[in-house]
């Protein structure tokens, strides 16, 4: 889910990047722990990675990292291809939700961390749990970003509304979607993807469309909250229904251009909404029943391929691009969620207190979108089927349904 719309939307040819002392070419066998495979298709990706190599040469000014990979799209089928190679790199990246498919390319990294005397209780519980295969943890989490509400302070304002914040109940949103539509302009925007916005409300509620490595998409809450998302446009009128063709960011440019007073999207996106919205920002949490709701935490980390030949060189090179003042300079630099509490002052620097504090009172409480090897068939699936539940032509139920019947 996460980073793969700017990307996709991007240069579609597969690039490679060199970051820091590194001659460009192919290196031998020795060299292959100084090398990560990755998606690298934007200049946003190329920064982000840029800016873990500048973190570590802070403390280590001999590091280096050789970068290749393709687009974020292209990348979870490429780099199964890839790590099948000799010459492959150790680093490989993956998402705390794709890490059940990708697992079997995924070195276990308990041992290696405890020989290394590294603490893996100090990263974010969720993050870790959604990045444990089988047991055994895969990857060490760089990020850790729960989804939030943007909205537009400007609309809520002239509506004379109370801005949203920590406690936001899906009666009150309703209500204040309802009061945002007027004409051409919407209350809320949603995108056909399955996490954007119907996961995010099924999260909120305590549901999830997994348990124990199995799929649960017709569990009565999921549905529930699945329908009550499709109910936002058919019956309630407060949104625009997205077509299945709509790449998946359509929501997020609706919000930003003014046609929609509130979207559902990843921090991830902060600066981008922040700086490309013309009208001031809010942040909040997504709307619950309760008003109390739980975040669906997503992020990505650093793993190591199942043949690498030097797996200790590998975790080194991982660790330092993982520590609390790395992941703290990539917050502030490049605005990605810390997955180190200590780490969350570099990405809090010159942001407002409120949206702070919504961030951690998410990541406190949030539970990781944890996955199955099938994913990919569930998601593209919903993107294809949902357009007609927001129209009110099938029921959420009915998709859902349909869904886990065909991919079993």
């Amino acid at each position: 889910m996460m980073k793969r719309r700017i990307a996709a939307a991007a240069v579609a040819a597969a690039l490679a990047l060199t970051l820091g002392a590194c001659d460009g070419g192919k290196s031998g066998k020795g060299e292959q722990a100084n090398q990560m495979y990755t998606w690298v298709s934007s200049p946003s990706d190329r920064e982000q990675w840029e800016s873990f190599v500048k973190g570590a040469q802070e403390k280590d000014a001999d590091f280096k990292l050789e970068i290749e990979g393709p687009t974020f799209a292209e990348y979870w089928t490429k780099v199964k291809t890839r790590m099948s190679s000799g010459d492959a790199p150790c680093i490989i990246t993956t998402q705390a939700a794709r890490a059940q498919e990708l697992g079997s390319l995924l070195s276990p990294l308990d041992e290696l961390a405890k020989e290394a005397g590294v603490d893996l209780t100090q990263y974010n519980s969720a993050m870790m749990e959604g990045l444990t295969v089988d047991g055994t943890v895969r990857a060490i989490p760089y990020d850790a970003e729960p989804m939030v509400l943007y909205y537009n302070k400007d609309m809520f304002k002239a509506a004379g509304l109370q801005e949203p914040g920590l406690d936001y109940t899906t009666e009150q949103f309703l209500s204040d979607a309802k009061a945002l539509t007027s004409g051409d302009v919407m209350g809320f925007a949603v995108a056909p993807a399955f996490g954007y916005p119907y996961l995010s409300f099924a999260f909120a509620n305590g549901h999830t469309p997994t348990k124990d490595g199995e799929l649960t998409l017709t569990d009565p809450g999921l549905v529930e909250d699945v329908q009550w998302g499709f109910d936002l446009v058919a019956k309630e009128k407060v949104a625009t229904a997205p077509s299945s063709a709509d790449v998946t960011d359509v929501s997020m440019q609706n919000f930003m251009s003014g046609k929609a007073a509130m979207v559902i999207e990843g921090p991830w996106f902060y600066s981008t909404i922040k700086e490309g919205t013309k009208a001031e920002v809010g942040v909040a949490v997504v709307p619950s029943k309760s008003g109390k709701p739980i975040g669906m935490i997503q992020g990505s980390g650093f793993g190591i391929s199942a043949k690498c030949p030097d797996k200790k060189a590998a975790f080194a090179n991982i660790m330092k691009m993982t520590t609390p003042e790395v992941i703290a300079h990539v917050g502030k630099h490049r605005g990605t969620v810390p997955s180190l509490e200590a780490s969350m002052s570099g990405w809090a620097e010159g942001k407002p207190e409120a949206d702070v504090a919504v961030m951690e009172a998410l990541l406190k409480d949030g539970k990781p979108l944890v996955t199955t090897t099938n994913w990919n068939q569930v998601d593209t699936q919903f993107a294809q089927y949902s357009p007609e539940g927001v129209r009110g032509e099938r029921t959420a139920e009915d998709i859902l349904s349909a869904i886990e019947k065909g991919i079993k």
